[in-house]
């Protein structure tokens, strides 16, 4: 019996081997889905769509943005693992779905255990930004109008627990001001109020803010992060106001669910991360206020545990709650 057993293990590993090898030069067979998190015109969504032509161009595949928003990014991760685990659907993960929410309760899925990292597209630091009405003209201006306003001065964000929202809690603390939170169910709603002037304030990323900048409808006070954005140097970081602990860099990557071929992973990972490295992605990436990765899956799934605890000592400081 035992040699019987030994052609049959053999066999089995032989096919097995030669299905990886079919499955490495066939995949993508079928257009891949790109699914996002938040609304159309937030910073997620230009991105996957900035990417996706040139992305099908390296797959030989269409790649079609899909946006589901919802529950902090959970709603798309979710389409993404109910789909057949074979590398054609995946999803934009952010900061919020994988290092913010976890720390929030309970979640429908287990970011360690039923995503595979793909690759890290990019940074992306948050500008503070008020509406152009607003009488200040830099940080410490902000800061002494909101103090001689306790609770009238409103900052805006994409959701609750979000990272435009954990910023704002940060800079609130350090600064010592009160303002007053208004979520909003995505970037494009709270920027419509924004504009209006029926919230003062927001964080955001220069890539779905600064075109209301360059019109006029908006002024940026501050980079929250260490140093300034190479696109816009002479846009001052909240830092160098005297506030050097508002660091909320945000960031955006790719993940695919458990159990998708590493043929498949390895194909998305090398393709993405050509495209990152493209000259006019990368160019458009800068020019927008990010800073491109395109990290191998084993550098990225590194850099989750790391981030996830940051954000942890982030919420439980400023002591935000799921809603």
């Amino acid at each position: 019996m035992k040699p019987i057993l030994t052609r049959t293990a053999a066999l089995l590993a032989a096919l097995a081997l030669m299905s990886s090898a079919a499955l490495a030069d066939t995949f993508p067979s079928k257009p891949v889905r790109f699914v996002v998190g938040f609304s159309p015109g937030g910073s997620n969504d230009i991105v996957a769509r900035m990417m996706a032509p040139r992305l099908g161009e390296l797959l030989g595949q269409q790649v079609v943005v899909e946006n589901k928003p919802g529950a902090g990014g959970a709603i798309a991760i979710q389409s993404v693992l109910a789909a057949v685990p074979d590398g054609h659907t995946v999803s934009m993960c952010t900061t919020g779905s994988l290092s913010i929410q976890p720390h929030l309760g309970a979640m429908p899925f287990n970011p360690e255990t039923d995503l595979v990292p793909v690759t890290q597209i990019a940074n992306a630091p948050y500008v503070l930004l008020v509406n152009a009405s607003l009488p200040v003209k830099n940080v410490r201006e902000f800061i002494e109008y909101a103090r001689k306003n306790p609770g009238k001065v409103n900052f805006a964000s994409s959701g609750n627990a979000t990272g435009g929202h954990l910023a704002g809690e940060m800079f609130k603390a350090l600064a010592g001001v009160n303002l007053v939170h208004v979520p909003y169910k995505g970037t494009s709603q709270a920027m419509t109020d924004l504009l209006s002037g029926q919230v003062q304030a927001i964080f955001d990323q220069p890539i779905s803010s600064f075109q209301y900048v360059r019109s006029g409808q908006l002024r940026p006070l501050g980079v929250a992060s260490m140093r300034r954005l190479a696109a816009y140097p002479d846009l001052p970081t909240i830092h160098e106001a005297g506030l050097p602990n508002v660091d909320p860099v945000t960031w955006t990557g790719v993940c695919a669910a458990k159990n998708t071929p590493p043929e498949a992973v390895a194909r998305l990972q090398r393709d993405i991360a050509r495209v990152i490295q493209m000259p006019e992605i990368s160019r458009k990436l800068v020019a927008d206020g990010l800073e491109p990765v395109g990290s191998t899956a084993e550098e990225f799934r590194k850099f989750l545990v790391a981030d996830k605890a940051k954000w942890g000592r982030v919420i439980k400081q400023a002591n935000v709650r799921a809603e």
